[in-house]
């Protein structure tokens, strides 16, 4: 079902738009199309796509305001379960906030990796540290709030919850999430001589893989991009 998605189109700067949409399901439908229509070549010339949380970027625009009339007219379908490629991320659920996490959830400590990992997962947006994907699909009620205190350092690969988002951290920050596993290989979340350099990009659909504590996780993050960009539906 395809329809005029409601939006906002903002001038920044005079050569980029700011997109706005209502909500998160419209946002990843109207990047979704901006994408389809870049790959099909019919997309007036945009030099960059950066999708928010409620708006999407677009900039290197030698029209603006041409583009910004267009927009209105688009036909924007929603997005599909299988739309994107696929990246398959191991995950040891050894995380120090588990038991928190499980007593919030209502489950025992060994269940929350099974009920995040049933989750099918979707890349919206990247921000707070390079590589650093937002994944939207948590049903409500796995939702959990940040942290009262933020730790002062969080470590790469860890698999955190915060509100309607699960992330991974690509590499060792400061953060406020609730960790609930590790991922083995975090070097294959953020690679600057790889293209692209992030593992996670926006669009692309996320499943966590649970592993034991001797089973090596590296080529599951990595060898997924590759057959996901070879055959994704």
């Amino acid at each position: 079902m395809t329809g005029h998605r409601p939006l906002t189109a903002r001038p920044a700067g005079r050569h980029a738009l700011l997109v706005e949409l209502p909500d998160a399901e419209g946002t990843a439908a109207f990047h979704a199309e901006v994408l389809r229509r870049r790959a099909a070549g019919t997309l007036p010339p945009v030099a960059e796509i950066v999708p928010g949380a409620r708006t999407v970027l677009l900039d290197g625009v030698p029209d603006p305001e041409a583009l910004a009339r267009r927009l209105t007219g688009w036909d924007v379908p929603p997005v599909t379960a299988d739309d994107g490629d696929v990246v398959d991320v191991p995950v040891r659920y050894d995380g120090p906030d588990l038991a928190d996490v499980a007593a919030r959830w209502g489950v025992a400590p060994e269940e929350v990796g099974a009920r995040h990992a049933r989750v099918a997962y979707r890349v919206a947006f990247c921000g707070f540290a390079p590589g650093f994907g937002y994944l939207t699909g948590l049903p409500p009620e796995l939702h959990v709030p940040r942290r009262d205190t933020p730790r002062t350092r969080v470590p790469a690969g860890a698999v955190a919850l915060a509100g309607p988002y699960s992330a991974v951290y690509p590499r060792a920050t400061p953060g406020g999430w609730r960790l609930i596993g590790t991922v083995p290989d975090p070097a294959e979340l953020w690679d600057p001589a790889r293209e692209p350099a992030a593992l996670l990009t926006p669009g692309t659909r996320v499943r966590f893989v649970a592993v034991g504590p001797g089973e090596p996780g590296a080529a599951g993050a990595a060898g997924a991009r590759g057959s996901a960009a070879g055959g994704a539906a």
